[in-house]
């Protein structure tokens, strides 16, 4: 008799724009086995990456933290440097060392960090309930969509866009800064729906050859940070060559005609100069661009990690404004999709404590903060004290040498809530074991779709691990909390908030999985219904201003702005930190499927530079400039420009 296998359902918690509906076959309370997509999800549609597909391999790993640790070593050296102590005594000594830090230096020493190890909702935010109750520091989170964010509302004034599900129904898919087949495979999956039916077009725009771009019918290598110099050369030949919507240019945008003449001297041979590319590319793409009314722009974050960041955004999310391109099924752009989701989550972050008075610290700042650094402290305490979730700031975090430098000092308390003891673990003084999101209950949404997931724990925590929410309940008791949000289960407050945001289920008990559909329909996710901007048009003119960090001398129209760091003879490189397949960050490098794929760190570089520099394949070379640096081997790589460094 074959014995019949239990299937659960789940979501993806990683910080991928995909959030992969996924179906867990549970062994029995504590092991599950087998990881696949869930085929009655429209956008996942049964297609998840590999590395999450061997996700029993990550949550019965071996070295997986299993018990709180208190260290009696030195900081840096890992399980060596750590006794086993129960988790009673490590939240008294964390509580105590955050009483006591706070009453010597003030309430804003304490700093909690966290950022996406985990992109449920109640288990990701409740760290601020926690924070907000003890007028703890703020954080600004910068790592990753803040500039992008900012350049993609200037124009349409809200986060949210075409339908994921649309990408199947174009003509034309244009993949600008991302790199779905490593980072993404849905987007891949839906494409090859619309290559299958239409002959659908694949266009890149990528500083190197990605595995994205090895597929398609045209991939552009430009110069890093020019992005917004090839997007008004394309917008240049638009005008120019009669591919401009007018229509719909003069019902749905601001000020097209000075748009028009602002890009007059922005042609394909400026753009060259600036972004490497040959103008007969830069022309075929603009053309294809313009005669292609389904064409789909999947806009990435990658080309906004410089200082022109914003600007690139805005100056390439302006493209389809041009051609129209939103009028059609299939066209149009899509970014992300988070403000779809008026949520009100008071209950898991504690917003009625919110005090606006209470500093912010810049998460990408954390080294210059624990530094001491007295621009980003304002006129507050030096940081003594840090609760950091789920997140490996010593490896992310930009200037290494000052993070680690920061990390080092002996007079800063460290309590790290963690799955496996990572470099940052590694400094703390307490470490806690975390549960897995399969160990947990919590609800997801999603920035490359429309739903939102709800999804109960699949088996029980192995060892002492505990959720976040669990661990900031019993550590905020030994505190002193009173917020109702610490008295409630986590499955307790993805109801409530469900119910506060006055969506149906919000009030049903029962511990299960389900989806709602945020979907707004055709015309309001193709701006058709007007964009999110009081006039509803779409601003060729940013307004920076309303961006409180915004710097001086943005360009306002669409342009390349020249602040980003330029090549020089002692800096002859400009580098490209790319996603690898099998990791994502400083996440799965414990999966040995993961190591084997990518063995060592490398740096691509192109023949001519390995040649003039007499560098040879596999050869070690240390990269870096004041910030940090590191020690990779060489490939010598010919799918990019000269003078590019992809690490």
């Amino acid at each position: 008799m074959t014995e019949s296998v239990q299937w659960a359902h789940s979501t993806c918690p990683h910080d991928c724009p995909s959030t992969c509906a996924l179906e867990v076959e549970v062994i029995d309370s504590k092991t599950i086995g087998r990881v696949r997509g869930r085929k009655g999800h429209p956008y996942t549609d049964g297609v998840i990456c590999g590395k999450v597909s061997r996700y029993a391999d990550r949550v019965h790993h071996p070295n997986r933290l299993m018990q709180p640790l208190k260290r009696v070593g030195p900081k840096g050296v890992g399980m060596e440097s750590y006794t086993p102590i129960s988790w009673e005594q490590a939240l008294d000594e964390t509580a105590t060392a955050f009483q006591e830090t706070a009453k010597e230096f003030g309430s804003e020493s304490v700093w909690p960090y966290f950022y996406a190890g985990t992109m449920g909702h109640v288990q990701r935010d409740g760290i601020d309930r926690l924070r907000h109750e003890m007028r703890y520091s703020g954080q600004h989170s910068t790592f990753c969509i803040t500039l992008a964010d900012s350049g993609w509302n200037a124009g349409t004034g809200k986060k949210r866009g075409t339908d994921g599900r649309e990408i199947a129904e174009c003509e034309l898919l244009v993949v600008w800064g991302g790199n779905p087949v490593n980072t993404q495979i849905n987007v891949m999956h839906q494409f090859q729906k619309a290559r299958r039916a239409r002959n659908a077009k694949l266009v890149v725009v990528d500083p190197y050859r990605t595995d994205t771009a090895e597929k398609a019918d045209l991939h552009l290598k430009l110069r890093p940070g020019t992005d917004g110099a090839l997007a008004c050369a394309v917008m240049h030949v638009l005008f120019e060559e009669d591919y401009a919507d007018w229509d719909y240019l003069e019902q749905y945008t601001d000020c097209p005609q000075e748009l028009r003449e602002h890009l007059k001297h922005r042609d394909p041979q400026w753009a060259s100069a600036k972004t490497g590319i040959p103008v007969s590319q830069i022309l075929e793409f603009a053309r294809l661009y313009g005669s292609t009314p389904r064409s789909f722009m999947r806009i990435g974050y990658g080309f906004t990690r410089s200082r022109n960041g914003a600007t690139a955004m805005h100056s390439v999310n302006s493209l389809p404004a041009v051609t129209g391109a939103w009028k059609y099924k299939g066209g149009g752009a899509l970014y992300g999709n988070t403000e779809l989701y008026q949520l009100n989550k008071t209950m898991i972050c504690g917003l009625d404590l919110l005090d606006p008075k209470i500093r912010i610290l810049d998460q990408s700042r954390i080294g210059p903060i624990l530094c001491g650094d007295a621009q980003d402290l304002g006129t507050g305490p030096p940081v003594k004290a840090m609760l950091i979730q789920n997140t490996n700031p010593m490896m992310v975090a930009p200037e290494t040498r000052k993070v680690r430098q920061g990390f080092m000092r002996e007079d800063l308390f460290i309590c790290v809530h963690e799955q496996f003891m990572t470099e940052t673990a590694a400094m703390a003084d307490i470490v806690l074991p975390a549960t897995s999101f399969l160990e947990h209950d919590d609800y997801y949404t999603a920035s490359g779709h429309t739903f939102l997931q709800i999804s109960p724990a699949v088996i029980e925590p192995p060892g002492e691990c505990r959720s976040n929410h669990v661990m900031l309940q019993q550590l905020g008791t030994r505190l002193g909390v009173k917020h109702p949000g610490f008295q409630m289960t986590a499955w307790e407050l993805v109801l409530k908030t469900l119910a506060d945001s006055g969506f149906e289920g919000g009030n049903n008990p029962e511990k299960r999985s389900f989806q709602i559909d945020f979907d707004p329909g055709f015309e309001t996710s193709h701006y058709l219904d007007g964009f999110e901007h009081p006039d509803g048009r779409f601003h060729f003119r940013a307004d920076w201003n309303q961006w409180p960090f915004a710097a001086e001398g943005m360009p306002q129209l669409p342009d390349h702005w020249e602040v980003i760091d330029e090549a020089d003879s002692d800096k002859p490189f400009r580098l490209v930190t790319a996603p690898a397949r099998w990791f994502l960050n400083s996440t799965f490098t414990e999966l040995e499927i993961s190591r084997k794929k990518l063995s060592k760190p490398r740096v691509k570089l192109h023949p001519q530079d390995c040649q003039e520099m007499g560098f040879s394949e596999g050869q070690g070379v240390r990269i870096g400039n004041e910030r940090g640096e590191v020690q990779l081997e060489v490939e010598p790589f010919d799918g990019m420009q000269p003078g590019i460094a992809v690490g």
